[in-house]
């Protein structure tokens, strides 16, 4: 097949979004596809007459990707772009989709997750991997799939949307419940993600997660073992606990060597991982999500599992928590893209 891998835009999880599209790209390319990594905001400047002839490119137009230990500086990539143009989809990518046979969608954040880029190739009826606009807006948005998680009955930690100013910011610093988080609506891998331990640090939290975009949202806090649940297809995969070596999963722990030891399968009972697998496809089924995902718990003292959220394009580096779990069920890294891009181009739901 002809697929083009999206990766980059210009969400907070762009360096992340790089190193999964890089890592799938050249998985699929050693599977015999003719595959290209292609940056949803930047594009390609210059191209040649015959757009084709990209697929063919020996590197599959791969960049050194890999993360830093602080966020990427969006101002400097849309400063880097030649056109200057305020439109997400940079020169030539949609040209390039359109010539695919299908779209592997290796975005992470608001660029990829939150439904635009699926409603635009839906519009151009360019097929690609996961879930649908509307499926991956609803997962994407926290407060949404909250009220969907208990409609549904799947326990979550008590939460409220917070509306308010600057003006408000030391009266709800005095008055929001302890412990709880603080978090946008809209961000991933952790950030715009607070866990404040005293209300100084609760005041901090509340005008820091305002310089996100999203509304903010408020949580009881859970206090428990971290743990991860894929699902693929019509199954769960066994669950991953993740053990940060410092006090938060953040972004820094997320991604950076030594920042936690992941435990696959996790150390739980079998009653255990198949509540939260059954959790995490019930979520995945009341959204509508397609292909795959990854549902985030918190297992508490008594052993019970609450939902905190659920990620409609996982990350998908090698060293990735789908990956790692996909493995303990004897599927390769190659294998496991393989089958998202199978699942998903037999969808007919497409154009």
């Amino acid at each position: 097949m002809k697929i083009v891998v999206l990766a980059g835009g210009l969400s907070t999880e762009r360096a992340v979004s790089l190193v999964t599209g890089t890592s799938v790209c050249r998985a699929l390319r050693e599977n015999g596809h003719q595959a290209i990594l292609v940056d949803l905001f930047l594009g390609l400047e210059e191209v040649p007459a015959d757009l084709e002839t990209l697929f063919e490119a020996p590197d599959g137009l791969c960049p050194d990707a890999k993360i830093e230990i602080q966020a990427p500086d969006l101002e400097a990539v849309r400063r880097s772009r030649k056109d200057q143009s305020a439109r997400l989809f940079g020169p030539h990518v949609l040209d390039l989709c359109q010539l695919a046979d299908i779209v592997f969608l290796g975005l992470h954040g608001q660029d990829g997750e939150d439904g635009r880029v699926q409603a635009a190739l839906d519009l151009f009826g360019v097929p690609y991997t996961g879930g649908g606009y509307l499926a991956s807006g609803m997962a994407m948005d926290k407060a949404v799939s909250k009220r969907l998680m208990d409609a549904a009955g799947i326990p979550t930690p008590e939460w409220r949307l917070l509306r308010y100013g600057a003006e408000d910011v030391d009266r709800l610093a005095e008055e929001l419940p302890m412990p709880c988080v603080i978090k946008t609506t809209t961000g991933g891998s952790s950030l715009g993600v607070f866990l404040p331990e005293d209300r100084t640090a609760l005041r901090e939290a509340l005008v820091k997660v305002r310089s996100f975009n999203g509304e903010v949202l408020l949580e009881e806090r859970v206090h428990g073992r971290e743990m991860t649940v894929g699902v693929l297809g019509d199954r769960a995969l066994p669950a991953v606990e993740i053990l940060p070596s410092e006090k938060e999963f953040d972004y820094v722990a997320k991604y950076q060597n030594g920042g936690a030891r992941e435990l696959c399968p996790a150390p739980i009972t079998e009653s255990q991982q198949r509540e939260m697998g059954e959790l995490a496809l019930k979520l995945h089924r009341t959204l509508g999500l397609e292909v795959y995902s990854r549902t985030d718990f918190i297992l508490d003292e008594a052993g019970r599992p609450w939902c905190l959220e659920v990620n409609s394009l996982p990350g998908m580096t090698p060293n990735s928590l789908v990956p790692k779990e996909a493995r303990a069920v004897g599927m390769t890294y190659n294998q496991l893209c393989e089958e998202i891009v199978q699942q998903s181009y037999r969808l007919k739901r497409r154009g």
